[in-house]
């Protein structure tokens, strides 16, 4: 692109700044009765900061305070915390290549000039906190009347995404060049760091909250060959490259997947859960079943009769909201901050567990896959019949960093299924002694009185637990493993970040295809400190 170009698109943007600070300047010229701190607060929010007044000048309103936090900042976190939410979703795009790397022939062709640059530590953890930052206790704004289904909720720690049941399911896994992390979920930490974690991101200590989550899970970037099968050839220029950061999201679906049946295989809902691939015939539940004199509806006219197939399906697309809006996240955090990112199929989810160190578990094609028995005899004469490895858990020098609610972590599923619910009604569970963390988090949501919440919110039914522990005992009596259609632990998507190189874009693109906060990048954010 040329000069006069560049500099015609920096004026633009310079002078729609300013014609926003005029049209303040000058309306509360002409009204004196507009306060000097609305002007302050009306030109923070032109530039999409969103705080109020109690932010801005500290928690007692004293603008020192206010002035000590801002000159922690370097500039580029100054301008991130300030960038435009209506900007970054207008601006979002994936761009894909970074410093350091090359497109060879083509009508793109373009090598990089500049040696591939790690993200900082502090540009890892502002898009680790986009991703899953733990923000504090959720509003669990739903009703807890008998009957009514609010005790579905499963957890007391609020992040950045949206998470079903408030159960937070996805653990992210961070791959560098020299190290490879796993961000550990709210659950996964213990009570008096997980409040620490909470007042460290109110207070914008991203670095130091970064570092009370993570756990180092390899000295290395783990990842996977960029070749057919494990990734698609149109990535394979760009994926996996030096300097870049690598987002895995990791969903775990056996906790959800029980909560929910909690709820569906109570008296209320009466769900009835029939096993498609044994002649559609009941799934453990026989003796709850309305024609045999229990509570659950096993009339199919009456809509309430799933396969197993089905149920297992809303389960893992349930879980698959947080990975999604992860990544989306991610996304705009990476146009805020001048970043190149993009998100792509991830596919392999056996090859990806196993480059992670997970406990994998096997199972031959025909078992894994439950083909009927006369194909199954066929594949195995033909000896197409090779074993299915699949992932277990995440454990590391001893300590298990996660597991699922399911054997050999559990010696049954009735021990996973009461241990799922001793997480909300046990003597430390949220709904009883647990709830201490949305009084010690001193992140301003959540109940006011949360012991006076806890303490009337009922209790689940034994019936609802018993009908639960038959369908679940079934699963893996019958199937080897739970659930029946998926791994425990399941990936979809990954996201790649890394710092851009300007040059290609200018080479082949319009001026839009990068914007101010992608210029002024290497300005903003490397003059105060060395990349790490």
């Amino acid at each position: 692109m040329a000069e006069e170009e560049l500099e015609a698109v920096n004026e633009a943007e310079e002078d729609a700044e300013k014609v926003s600070e005029e049209s303040l300047e000058e309306k509360a010229a002409e009204d004196e009765s507009i306060p000097s701190s609305v002007i302050s607060d009306s030109l923070d929010d032109t530039n999409g900061d969103d705080t109020d007044s109690s932010d801005t000048n500290g928690e007692d309103g004293n603008p020192s305070q206010a002035s000590e936090t801002e000159s922690k900042k370097t500039t580029g976190e100054s301008a991130f915390s300030s960038y435009s939410l209506l900007e970054a979703l207008r601006k979002r795009r994936s761009r894909r290549f970074s410093t350091g790397i090359e497109i060879e022939g083509g009508p793109t062709a373009y090598t990089s000039d500049r040696d591939p640059q790690p993200l900082t530590e502090t540009e890892t953890a502002l898009l680790v906190f986009a991703a899953c930052g733990i923000t504090g206790p959720p509003l669990l704004d739903w009703t807890y009347n008998e009957g009514e289904g609010g005790n579905m909720m499963a957890g007391l720690a609020g992040r950045t995404i949206s998470s079903a049941d408030a159960v937070n399911s996805m653990a992210m896994f961070v791959i560098q060049d020299d190290a490879t992390w796993l961000a550990r979920r709210p659950q996964d930490i213990p009570a008096d760091e997980l409040v620490d974690i909470m007042r460290l991101i109110a207070e914008d200590e991203f670095v130091e909250a970064w570092r009370r989550m993570r756990v180092k899970v390899a000295d290395e970037r783990c990842a996977l060959p960029v070749e057919p099968p494990y990734n698609i050839n149109a990535n394979q220029w760009s994926l996996h490259a030096e300097g870049t950061t690598y987002f895995l999201p990791v969903s775990e679906l056996t906790h959800l997947y029980i909560n929910a049946l909690f709820e569906f295989l109570r008296e209320e809902s009466g769900f009835y859960f029939v096993d498609e691939r044994r002649l559609y015939l009941p799934a453990g539940l026989s003796e709850f079943a309305k024609s045999n004199g229990g509570f659950l509806d096993d009339d199919p006219n009456n809509g309430k009769v799933m396969t197993i197939n089905y149920i297992e399906r809303l389960a893992g697309e349930a879980s698959l909201i947080e990975q999604g809006m992860a990544l989306q996240n991610l996304g705009l955090a990476c146009q805020a901050m001048g970043l190149s990112g993009f998100p792509h199929f991830t596919h392999h989810d056996e090859a990806w567990f196993e480059a992670l160190g997970f406990r994998m578990g096997e199972q031959p094609l025909t078992e894994f896959l439950s083909v009927p028995r006369i194909t199954a005899a066929l594949l195995r004469l033909r000896g197409q019949n090779p074993e299915m490895s699949y992932p277990l858990g995440l454990e590391q020098n001893s300590e298990v960093l996660l597991k699922p609610f399911c054997p050999p972590y559990y010696d049954s599923m009735g021990d996973a299924v009461r241990a799922v619910y001793e997480r909300k009604f046990g003597d430390d569970g949220i709904f009883r002694g647990g709830h201490d963390i949305v009084e010690e988090s001193e992140v301003d949501t959540g109940w006011e009185s949360p012991e006076e919440v806890t303490s009337d919110i009922p209790d689940i039914d034994e019936s609802a637990i018993d009908a639960t522990t038959a369908y679940c005992e079934y699963i893996h009596d019958r199937y080897g493993r739970f659930p029946a259609t998926y791994p425990p632990f399941h990936t979809f998507m990954g996201f790649q970040a890394g710092h851009i190189d300007e040059g290609f874009y200018e080479e082949y693109y319009r001026p839009g295809a990068l914007t101010e906060s992608h210029r002024q990048h290497r300005d903003r954010w490397h003059d105060q400190y060395e990349s790490s």
